[in-house]
Formats: structure tokens, sequence, C-alpha cells
């Protein structure tokens, strides 16, 4: 059915559903497992919100960030070893989170997107955004959406 399932995570509760389903699926297809997990840079000006730090301390944050989705990811591996399923992890650097997740799945030719959808509505979803609603609004590839 597949043979490359790529799953975006961001380390929620939700998320980690999202990828137990596509463990599940990449063993009953026995598909390969991209596990992706996209890292924010931190706001460098005023105005896109941030606090005003020195290079140094930004550049701690950012590396702490990037440690916390390397650790993630890890133990996505863990799990895929644990069901046999071959995994590899992905972090991409970006502010554009579904661009992000569409350009990794073209990159690695995967055949089917999987991720979480928090379900925001109204104003908060106007707010906050909708990372899944751009993924399957500009994906050319099949996109699972677990809630």
């Amino acid at each position: 059915m597949y043979a490359r399932i790529l799953v975006a995570t961001d380390g929620s509760n939700l998320s980690k559903k999202a990828v137990t389903s596509a463990l599940q699926l990449a063993a009953t297809c026995g598909a390969e497992l991209i596990a992706l997990k996209v890292v924010p840079r931190y706001p460098s000006a005023y105005f896109e919100g941030s606090i005003p730090l020195s290079a140094d301390e930004i550049g701690r944050i950012e590396k702490q960030w990037s440690e916390s989705a390397q650790a993630q990811l890890a133990s996505i591996e863990k799990l895929a070893k644990a069901k046999s399923v071959a995994c590899k992890a992905v972090t991409v650097k970006s502010d554009a989170v579904s661009d992000a997740i569409i350009a990794t799945a073209k990159k690695h030719k995967a055949e089917l997107i999987v991720m979480a959808s928090h379900g925001r509505k109204g104003i908060k979803r106007l707010l906050l955004g909708s990372e899944t609603q751009q993924v399957l609004t500009h994906s050319h590839i099949p996109v699972l959406v677990l809630r």
C-alpha cells in the first residue's frame, strides 16, 4: 500500500497518538517511517515578538530546541525498532511548519503524511493558525489526519 510514511510530530500527547498510529500503519504495510520534527528559529526582531537577547543566548535556546527535537525523534526510532519498522529521523529548522512538512515529504518521496489536528475552532484557529489545514490544502500526496 505505502512504501514510505511521513509522520510529523510536535511532541504533544495528541501528536504521540499520531506517531503510534503511523507506526502501526507502517508495520502493517511494511513501510519505512520518516519521523519529522520541525524546529522554529528564535524570533530575531522586536516586532516578531521576541525579547531582546544576546546572540549567544539565542544560540543556546535554539540548541536546546534542537536537542529536544533529537530526543523526541530518538524515542520514535526506539518505538519503530521495537515494531521492526525502518525509521529515519529528520529535523528541519523552519518557521513555516506546513511548508517544511510538505517539502520533507517530497524530498523523501513519502506516499502518505500522518499528522494530528488539535481541532481548534473559531478565534483560536484564527489566532493560532492550523498547520494541518495548510498541509491538507497544499499537499499533493494523501494526508491522514488524526484527532
